[in-house]
């Protein structure tokens, strides 16, 4: 009996405890509302009294729109009615806070927050946005057809203020010289033709004396306006051109199409294609004259980029030569309160600068108040989103900014008198968000000074101070100010809670109220396993954050998850937008595997050199993290150092190759999901920052690929790809497969997915594709 006892005990351990769900990919990777609909888009009313956002806690076929107010913080549904009336587009104040003008529908509304009264001030078929109250409340400028348009509240009255055109202007008819003799001779020759012509001459002048004032006419030619700005004393408009340069661009073939042909789509072009120019412009309405705006004074414009400054000589030693003014891109202008100013962000289109300037309407000058530079590339992505300022007025004499510039994203102030700049926050975190209310009493901020993992909300006197912390929970704060900044309403998440509404007082140790409860009774059946965030030193004695999934009956084997890029991190305390995976991972652990889900080298949240440590090399220090991953699984947790596994999607994708060709003996299974396989073939935007561009700095493509090293291949690979992914184009992994084959590799094969984009879509390809991994895993590791 003694003997048959391990083995009795051990079956038991196989299964989960009692009333503990089991779980299998068919149960974790069905439509995501089988754990609950979580709200999303929480947005205040004008009046601050309502909390407007989308929720669907029926599992009706689409979200629909819920409210609650801080007093009455029950969900309730809103009504077709109400909801008809609800605005669609950002809500811009007057100057009194007692009207809001908003878009919706490609139309202008007014909502007068005393009567509630709503007017509809546009009713087309073109479509109007951008709306916005003029300084003395009067009128509302707003944007049609590449236009700027005014409309005054008392009278109605519409006026268009600029007169863009798209082509060139036709020059008028000049007369010969033999053609002007003749006109010459015929008005000396014949008296009635010659009164005619006096009369027509002095009619024409009457009539332009006497006609209204018309904007002046101004041609695109083949160009696109935008980034159309009255300045706040409506004496100038500024403008950007810009010119489209289309390299040749890609075409994904969809195979499974309603028509039953082959279909296809026009997709991105290569990294390093052509781009385009663009060039700024001041409308000087009185003068009736428009004005080019240069950038060729700002400094370091004419710096020589090095790609690698060890090897190439720096053409600035020399006084005989000058470079030519590198090209740039114009954007987020504002004007100051008063018109005296404007700024705008300029940006290099090589990636390595970005100038916060001060615009001199009156000399057309441009000054330099803040310059950013990078040798690697300048994180363009801040602010809530890619798109959110970086910079605006706080008043007629100041602008705030974020920088980098301490090797962290910290919030700055600069005086535009004389250029005196004031870091208002300090430290090794970043400030993620910044919110600016109408009072500009205070900047609310969005850091992860508590911990690399969490986003929590403080108030910062715009005079700058010690800022007070208004959320206390532990996790991730998505907070929405109301207008009158007595409450925050806000999305708040832990590693294994998902995301809620609540809604609290603007005060510190207020206490939030939970609005909403989503989660399924099936969900919540389950005791899905808070990771522990633990930090491991890499072989450069860096601290590596990483989420780590303990099995309670560890087989000895574990798995390393490689998260996506762009910019972002997955070692955090809160629910990650990889839920799926996270549910793996705990299926993982149910089967005993150690997982190991890492913030590797060029991640989110840890600071400007954490984000270009893969300069001119990807696959460099994001690969060896990676790879220091798994020996503190060997060191730490006693993993068998010959069943480790590796998988990800996208970059992740990327990495699991790089892992499988370069250090084929760290890993013996690895899962490959769209990812890049040749980074030449990868968009520009995102690959340029990072590799510059092929053939200018084609070694860093060649380190980078892994296309290039797929002759090192010894473990067992799956690649899975959509096949109308127009992100990582299908054509990557189809490349790479004919590369193995003519390696004449046995240990991989691909999955293709008919129907799917970069991010699948259809529950039927999410099973699938985690079917295939859990099978490679528990072949090969087990």
């Amino acid at each position: 009996m003694r003997r048959f006892l391990p083995c009795f005990l051990a079956l038991i351990a196989a299964f989960p405890a009692i009333g503990q769900q089991t779980l299998t990919v068919e149960k974790i990777m069905r439509d995501p509302l089988w754990m609950g609909s979580l709200p999303t888009k929480p947005a205040w009313s004008a009046d601050s009294r309502t909390l407007y956002f989308l929720w669907n806690p029926v599992n009706a076929a689409a979200d629909s729109i819920y409210k609650v107010t801080p007093q009455n913080p029950s969900p309730v549904k809103v009504d077709k009615s109400e909801r008809a009336k609800l605005p669609s587009g950002e809500l811009q104040f007057n100057h009194a806070h007692t009207k809001v003008v908003f878009e919706k529908y490609g139309d202008i509304f007014v909502h007068d927050l005393a009567s509630k009264k709503i007017t509809q001030v546009t009713k087309t078929l073109a479509s109007e946005f951008t709306p916005c109250f003029s300084a003395d409340d009067q009128k509302i400028f707003y944007i049609s057809d590449q236009n700027l348009y005014s409309w005054e509240t008392g009278t109605g009255m519409i006026t268009q203020l600029t007169d863009f055109r798209k082509g060139k202007k036709v020059a008028s008819t000049v007369l010969s010289e033999q053609e002007q003799w003749l006109k010459r001779d015929q008005l000396r020759t014949l008296q009635v033709l010659k009164e005619r012509d006096a009369k027509q001459t002095a009619a024409s002048k009457i009539r332009k004396s006497e006609a209204p004032a018309r904007p002046k006419e101004i041609y695109l030619d083949e160009k696109n306006v935008d980034m159309i700005r009255i300045s706040p004393d409506e004496k100038f408009i500024t403008f950007r051109l810009t010119r489209s340069v289309r390299g040749r661009g890609t075409v994904v073939p969809a195979y499974v199409t309603p028509t039953g042909f082959t279909e296809d789509i026009n997709a991105r072009t290569k990294v390093g294609s052509a781009s385009g120019t663009q060039e700024l412009f001041l409308y000087d309405i009185a003068g009736d004259t428009v004005y080019q705006v240069n950038a060729h004074d700002l400094p370091g414009i004419t710096d020589k980029i090095l790609f690698n400054p060890s090897t190439e000589k720096d053409p600035r030693a020399s006084k005989d030569k000058k470079n030519d003014a590198r090209q740039v891109i114009f954007t987020q202008l504002s004007w100051s309160p008063d018109g005296k100013y404007a700024s705008v962000v300029i940006r290099a289109s090589d990636n390595k600068d970005r100038w916060i300037c001060l615009l001199n309407p009156a000399t057309r000058k441009l000054t330099s108040l803040h310059r950013l530079h990078d040798d690697a590339w300048v994180n363009f992505n801040a602010g809530r989103a890619f798109g959110e300022p970086v910079s605006a007025w706080l008043n007629n004499t100041q602008i705030w900014f974020l920088s980098e510039e301490t090797g962290y994203q910290h919030l700055y102030t600069a005086d535009v008198s004389n250029g005196n700049i004031k870091a208002l926050t300090s430290g090794k975190y970043e400030v993620q968000d910044v919110i600016i209310p109408a009072s500009k009493k205070y900047f609310y901020i969005v850091t992860n000074e508590v911990h690399p993992g969490e986003k929590q909300f403080y108030r910062l006197p715009v005079t700058g101070g010690k800022a007070e912390r208004l959320t206390t929970m532990t996790g991730a704060h998505e907070v929405e100010l109301s207008p009158d900044e007595k409450y925050i309403a806000f999305r708040y998440s832990y590693s294994n809670k998902p995301w809620e509404l609540f809604i609290m007082e603007n005060k510190p140790g207020a206490k939030p109220v939970q609005v909403t409860n989503s989660l399924s009774a099936e969900f919540k059946a389950y005791a899905w396993r808070d990771p522990e965030l633990i930090t491991f030193k890499a072989r450069d004695n860096a601290d590596v954050y990483a989420r780590l999934y303990k099995p309670k009956n560890p087989n000895g084997a574990a798995v390393v998850f490689v998260h996506g890029a762009g910019y972002l991190q997955n070692a955090h305390k809160w629910w990650s937008s990889y839920f799926r995976e996270y549910m793996f991972h705990n299926l993982l652990a149910d089967k005993g595997y150690t997982v190991l889900d890492l913030d590797y080298r060029a991640s989110a949240g840890y600071g400007r050199d954490w984000r270009t440590g893969i300069y001119q090399f990807m696959g460099g220090k994001d690969l060896t993290d990676n790879i220091d991953g798994a020996k503190y699984l060997i060191d730490q947790h006693q993993i068998d150092p010959k069943r480790i596994g590796i998988y990800g999607g996208s970059y992740g994708g990327f990495i699991t190759l790089m892992a499988m060709f370069t250090t084929p003996d760290v890993f013996a299974a690895g899962a490959a999901l769209r990812p890049v396989t040749d980074w030449a073939h990868y968009n520009h935007a995102y690959t340029s920052n990072i590799l510059n561009v092929p053939h200018m700095d084609s070694l860093a493509y060649a380190k980078s690929s892994p296309i290039y090293y797929a002759d090192g291949l010894k473990g067992s690979l799956l690649m899975c790809h959509g096949m109308v992914d127009v992100n990582v184009h299908f054509q990557d992994v189809v490349r790479l497969s004919q590369r193995l084959i003519e390696l004449g590799k046995d240990d991989w094969e691909l999955a293709v997915y008919p129907m799917e984009d970069h991010a699948f879509v259809e529950p039927s390809s999410w099973t699938d594709e985690y079917k295939r991994i859990l099978k490679l895993f528990e072949t090969k590791l087990k």
